[in-house]
């Protein structure tokens, strides 16, 4: 049984993505740990306590340095044991010993087809906002590998959404977490808890 801990920041709908799939059978031999949070009263963290999943909330302005922070999330996660971390809508930066503490064992969810409308300042409704000026036809969402640089990691999978006429950046959201995010991030969890990648 592999342990997962997500790292979250907001509402939470990767989380219970997630939650759903391991309680569906989805993500076969695998549980999650824990949550950390890097902001309190978000909802991830009901979502989690309803589900009895023990959670810690490490927010960066509590420490007075990179490290310090860095450090408290590496506590976290010997503490529940984590074999894999899933960022989902995580927005904090994580440090370089974190990453290279767990190489190739954390994993994050985009909503866009990486390379385009990733890296810096793209997150949340900013890169449905990109994806609507940039006027083009398809977007979606990438699960890949977190490396030191911004969303530059291996992508492990990849699901295309089509841009509708009319969309407003909420409505392609909610498209894109839908259709291709509540998706591929289950997949990709069981897919590496059960040696497949």
């Amino acid at each position: 049984m592999k342990n997962i801990c997500v790292l979250v920041s907001g509402g939470g709908t990767n989380l219970q993505s997630v939650i759903d799939a391991i309680e569906s059978g989805e993500i076969r031999d695998a549980r999650i740990a824990g949550v950390i949070s890097s902001k309190k009263d978000v909802y991830a963290l009901e979502r989690a306590k309803k589900h009895g999943i023990p959670s810690k909330i490490i927010i960066r302005k509590a420490y007075e340095s990179k490290e310090e922070f860095d450090q408290a999330i590496l506590e976290a996660l010997k503490t529940f044991g984590a074999a894999l971390i899933v960022l989902a809508g995580y927005l904090a930066i994580l440090g370089e010993n974190v990453i290279k503490a767990y190489p190739n064992r954390i994993i994050n969810i985009h909503p866009s087809l990486l390379p385009s409308f990733g890296g810096k300042g793209y997150f949340g409704l900013k890169v449905h906002e990109a994806v609507l000026s940039a006027g083009v036809k398809l977007t979606g969402a990438t699960v890949h590998f977190v490396d030191e640089g911004m969303d530059s990691g291996p992508i492990i999978l990849q699901k295309a959404v089509e841009v509708e006429k009319g969309d407003t950046p909420e409505v392609l959201q909610r498209r894109v977490m839908e259709q291709a995010e509540w998706k591929i991030l289950p997949k990709a969890i069981d897919m590496i808890a059960n040696g497949e990648i």
